[in-house]
């Protein structure tokens, strides 16, 4: 639309000149070179208001991107506080299509509780559960699995769409296949560790509950498709910064992005204290108990073994890499005052360092207070709000492309 005025008025001014040399001229090599000449600068005129990818269409893939990752931040929220209210293991099979309408009547909800109570959770843990309680888990669990379809048709639909239309560059299709192929990977995940969670375990005396392995990898895997979708649509949507390629600049530019591994690998390694339920074996702090460093830090042999299966082993690291986090932002942080930047990347990382500093409160409260489900959901949300604004601070400090 706002091309088409400059269009026509390129086109009939090409016109009008052309034929005034024409009659004007008398030579008619001059004629055929003018009538030439006007053609294709009609020709350039169209095919450049016609071109498809542009600026307009980067802008609407980029806010698209940016939606797609605002709902695997529900996905994630959403699958805490599975997590934390114990739901996780109420539907016991997984159907893409048939179990999107949940039981109706008295005698499907009864079916559907039989099923439950035929695994370990009901057997061990959940014994003298009503159906009333059997009906809030399996709605919070049923909810997750819906969101997570949702999320799948918002990836899936408008790539189709904008594939046809060709809103999409060569590298940008080869990201958005990567997304969509991530989000069909991230459902069968899921599934593959609820599955560990109704396996019957009879050498095992601990309480039913999904593997922490499994669990870390379903949550690492919603990250990075949050992370990707969250990138590509911020440098889509955000002009690249000019900065001078200083020799601070880019000590900065490093600085930013081994900080952002860091919040992702802590965000993740909350995975393991859910998994285990790590966060109620030391409800104190800066101590564990009495001590600095815990009497059963390296009980389980191999040694390595602790790192993954030992409570006391995986809140002590979680514990370390926080305040890790937070000492590195905070150093990046001053580190950038140095310098002279532009001002949303100031913005930027002056969010992150009172984010971290917020977080970090979260995860005191929350463990002080013996893990409260809304103060843990709130943590975990922290978590990905610490890793955007990492990754908006990446966006700012990006190279100029060539």
């Amino acid at each position: 639309m706002l091309f088409s005025p400059l269009r026509t008025t390129i086109v009939c001014g090409c016109r009008s000149a052309s034929k005034g040399l024409i009659h004007s001229s008398r030579s008619p090599q001059l004629r055929q070179w003018l009538v030439k000449q006007g053609r294709s600068t009609m020709t350039a005129v169209a095919s450049s208001a016609n071109a498809i990818p542009n600026a307009a269409t980067n802008r609407i893939v980029g806010r698209w991107l940016l939606g797609c990752s605002g709902l695997v931040v529900g996905a994630i929220v959403l699958g805490g506080v599975t997590r934390l209210t114990e739901s996780g293991l109420s539907m016991v099979d997984w159907h893409l299509v048939r179990e999107m309408k949940p039981p109706q009547s008295q005698a499907e909800w009864e079916a559907e509780f039989s099923k439950y109570q035929q695994f370990p959770e009901f057997k061990i843990m959940n014994h003298e559960m009503t159906l009333p309680e059997f009906k809030f888990i399996f709605y919070m669990e049923w909810g997750h699995r819906m969101w997570g379809r949702l999320v799948g048709l918002a990836y899936i639909v408008p790539t189709i769409y904008f594939w046809r239309k060709g809103y999409f560059t060569r590298s940008i299709k080869g990201k958005v296949l990567g997304l969509c192929g991530f989000v069909f990977f991230q459902g069968l995940l899921g599934w593959y560790m609820v599955k560990s969670g109704l396996e019957e375990k009879p050498e095992s005396y601990d309480i039913p509950r999904v593997s922490q392995y499994r669990l870390s990898a379903h949550l690492g895997s919603a990250l990075l498709l949050y992370c990707a979708s969250l990138w590509i649509g911020l440098t889509l949507l955000l002009p690249t910064n000019k900065l001078a390629e200083t020799k601070h600049l880019m000590q900065l530019r490093r600085f930013a992005k081994g900080t952002t591994g860091l919040v992702f690998l802590t965000a993740l390694s909350g995975a393991f204290v859910a998994g285990l339920d790590a966060g109620l074996v030391y409800n104190s702090f800066p101590k564990m108990g009495e001590r600095w460093i815990p009497d059963d830090l390296l009980a389980f042999s191999p040694t390595l073994k602790n790192i993954f299966e030992n409570p006391t082993t995986v809140q002590f690291d979680h514990r370390i890499m926080g305040i890790s986090s937070l000492a590195a932002i905070t150093g990046l942080y001053l580190f950038s005052r140095r310098m002279l930047l532009p001002r949303r990347a100031k913005i930027a990382l002056s969010l992150l360092a009172a984010m971290a500093y917020g977080q970090v409160a979260l995860g005191i409260s929350t463990l002080l207070l013996y893990v409260p489900t809304s103060l843990a959901a709130t943590h975990q949300t922290g978590s990905v709000a610490l890793l955007s604004l990492a990754i908006w601070v990446l966006a700012e400090l990006r190279k100029m492309p060539k």
